[in-house]
C-alpha cells in the first residue's frame, strides 16, 4: 500500500499501521480516510499529503 507524506511537517501515514491514536485501523488506505482527517503532528489536511 502507498505511503503519504505531509508537505509541511513531514509526517508519514503508512497504511500498514494506520493512525490507532485516532481511530483509524492498520491496513486502512490514505484515499479511505475520512475527509476531515488531519495530520496528527501538526493538523494539516489531508490535501496537503503527496504520495511518499
Amino acid at each position: 500500500m502507498q505511503k503519504y507524506v505531509c508537505a509541511t511537517c513531514g509526517y508519514e501515514y503508512d497504511p500498514a499501521v494506520g493512525d490507532p491514536e485516532h481511530g483509524i485501523k492498520p491496513g486502512t488506505p490514505f484515499e479511505s480516510l475520512p475527509a476531515n482527517w488531519a495530520c496528527p503532528l501538526c493538523d494539516e489536511p489531508k490535501s496537503v499529503f503527496e504520495p511518499a
